[in-house]
């Protein structure tokens, strides 16, 4: 494979020993991006740790597809409301020294 940024659907799935149809349907509900690269199902290489944490959810607290969505959706949201919460105390820190 020419692209190093990719790894194999196939790959992931001997490495953490899971089946490709679990990661065809995190891709369903949008959690991943399978691209196809010459004929091969593949992963950016980014979106692994994220993965890493789904099939932990998965196999280790038995969490369903759409409780694994729920939950990423959630720490999305946290992660977006943290940001917010660090520019306005900035802002106010701003006008505070001012």
């Amino acid at each position: 494979m020419a692209d190093n940024h990719y790894i194999l659907v196939k790959t992931i799935c001997i490495q953490y020993n899971i089946e490709p149809v679990f990661i065809e349907e995190l891709q369903g509900i949008g959690l991943v991006d399978i691209i196809t690269i010459e004929n091969n199902k593949c992963l950016h290489k980014d979106t692994l740790t994220d993965l890493e944490k789904m099939i932990r959810m998965h196999n280790e607290l038995h969490v369903n597809l759409e409780g694994i969505d729920v939950v990423f959706n959630l720490l999305k949201r946290v992660d977006y409301l943290q940001n917010q919460l660090s520019q306005t105390k900035n802002k106010l820190q701003f006008y505070e020294n001012q």
